[in-house]
């Protein structure tokens, strides 16, 4: 009777063990702070501020003197197009790449004060 009692518990277990396992590993990842909530808080901890398309697209129209675009993409990205008047600085997008240019950056946009300085 043991016996008959183990042949049956021990595959019932085995069977509920793998479907906890198959459930487990298949649970969706949790859910990643999305890019752009990032940007907004690493802005808001720098002293920057995010400006939308719009307003990026009357101040360029308006006044493009006083503004710097930065083009932060990769060279082959840059090459497909970009806009007229920008620089381009390309950023990886690791927190490692961004720490290490650092100091370029800052050597890169000079001493210039007055411009508001658009990064893209």
């Amino acid at each position: 009777m043991q016996r008959q009692i183990q042949q049956v518990i021990i595959p019932i277990i085995a069977v509920a063990a793998s479907a906890l396992v198959l459930w487990y590993s298949n649970q969706p990842a949790p859910a990643a702070t999305s890019d752009l909530v990032q940007v907004e808080k690493e802005a808001k901890d720098g002293g920057y501020r995010i400006i939308n398309i719009d307003k990026l697209s009357r101040l360029y129209q308006s006044s493009r003197e006083k503004i710097l675009l930065v083009d932060t993409r990769q060279e082959w990205e840059n090459r497909a197009g970009h806009i007229a008047g920008s620089i381009h600085f390309p950023i990886e997008t690791t927190w490692w790449a961004r720490w290490r240019s650092k100091g370029k950056m800052k050597a890169f946009l000079g001493p210039e004060k007055e411009k508001t300085i658009v990064f893209y």
